[in-house]
């Protein structure tokens, strides 16, 4: 029978798990504002985006597997996470010499961050495991060895002063060396997967819709490296720390919630929105109260100036980490295209952004803030056209039961 870690010390532990990963994630372009040029800072944070963006396929396994055990008890997965691990090494392998050639970015560091990127899918698979089984606290703590591995040696790299490469290199090993541990955190012994195995299609539509959440919210700093002279793209990848800090921060929500949306629980899924939402407005407010300072925790005092564009790039992420919600409670209940919304946002984001939007900081900035609130719109309706249609399937049901 699955152990069940308490709720509370459970919110706790995946918290402090999230912070740390988060940390560090935020201290890899805090450091790189500091200690690179503004060309290698860009290439940085360019690299980091597309690294996210093909690193949903971790978060795609992660949640199928997760959801999977949520439903059906422990379930064999290794073929799906081999199958996901070579999928994503295959796309990899394709598009990263595009993405040198077309984003301008050093070729031995796009290696690199490749590398680290097959880690952290292969990742998923075990954190799904623990996820699914409600086994929250090895879950901290394997998020938290992830992270160490994930963004802990470019940290370091960067502090010794190893330069954009050297980081990076660093980066890739210890993102391959923390994998075992993951593997013997997760394991539960005892317990022999028995039931249906974990279905490639159901990774698919999980990582598809993962890889939409991250590509609309990211385009923009792609849309800034594409657009905008080296130095002003720098300064646009220092606002988007504001904008993943507000759309990361109320992550643990999710990730508690995942196992009971899967079970069909519609107050989960309130809950999970009200307290995201209130996370939202709460750091959208500090960003306009504090904006000077919070550009210059962000990137130092040479971005101290730009302010005033504080609160567009939180209420960005924050409108973003709705849209997160809804996207997960879509998988959760087994939706066909929960992405569809989003990938219509994000084409007609590129579309306008090159036709319309002024290519200045503000007009991507203020681009970005549209195409989020698009976003939660289309995927607000999705959810509440499912919910309505949920509600219409269960009322023969209930005049079934009235009459008898």
């Amino acid at each position: 029978m699955t152990r069940r870690d308490g709720i509370g010390a459970a919110g706790i532990a995946v918290t402090a798990a999230g912070v740390l990963a988060n940390l560090l994630a935020y201290v890899v372009p805090v450091l790189g504002a500091r200690l690179l040029t503004a060309a290698d800072l860009s290439a940085l944070a360019t690299l980091l985006a597309m690294t996210a963006i093909a690193g949903v396929a971790s978060t795609g396994l992660q949640i199928a597997v997760a959801v999977h055990r949520a439903r059906l008890g422990p379930s064999p997965a290794t073929r799906s996470a081999v199958l996901t691990v070579a999928v994503t090494a295959g796309a990899l392998l394709a598009a990263l010499p595009v993405a040198v050639l077309v984003l301008r970015l050093p070729a031995l560091a796009t290696v690199l961050a490749g590398v680290s990127t097959i880690g952290v899918v292969a990742a998923g698979r075990w954190l799904g495991e623990m996820q699914g089984d409600q086994r929250f606290l090895p879950l901290a703590a394997g998020l938290a060895i992830l992270a160490g591995g994930r963004y802990g040696g470019v940290v370091a790299g960067l502090a010794l002063d190893a330069g954009l490469t050297g980081s990076l290199l660093i980066g890739a090993a210890t993102a391959i060396l923390v994998l075992p541990v993951l593997h013997v955190l997760a394991r539960r012994p005892g317990v022999v997967p028995v039931g249906s195995p974990v279905a490639a299609r159901a990774v698919l539509t999980a990582g598809t819709a993962t890889l939409a959440m991250l590509v609309v919210s990211y385009a923009d700093l792609l849309l800034a490296r594409r657009f905008l002279p080296f130095d002003a793209s720098g300064a646009y990848a220092v606002g988007t720390v504001l904008t993943k800090g507000a759309l990361w921060a109320p992550q643990v929500v999710t990730v508690l919630a995942l196992p009971r949306l899967a079970q069909g629980n519609a107050r989960t899924l309130r809950l999970a929105l009200a307290l995201v939402g209130a996370s939202g407005l709460v750091l959208t407010a500090a960003a306009a109260a504090g904006g000077g300072l919070a550009f210059r925790l962000a990137g130092g005092p040479d971005y101290a100036s730009l302010g005033r564009y504080a609160p567009v790039f939180a209420a960005t992420g924050a409108l973003y980490g709705l849209v997160f919600v809804l996207i997960n409670a879509q998988v959760a209940a087994s939706a066909r295209w929960p992405s569809g919304p989003l990938w219509i946002v994000t084409a007609g984001f590129v579309a306008v952004a090159w036709l319309a939007l002024p290519h200045t900081l503000a007009g991507i900035a203020f681009g970005a803030l549209g195409a989020a609130a698009a976003a939660l719109t289309g995927t607000t309706v999705l959810v509440g056209l499912r919910l309505r249609r949920a509600v219409i399937d269960r009322q023969p049901e209930r005049g079934t039961l009235s009459i008898g």
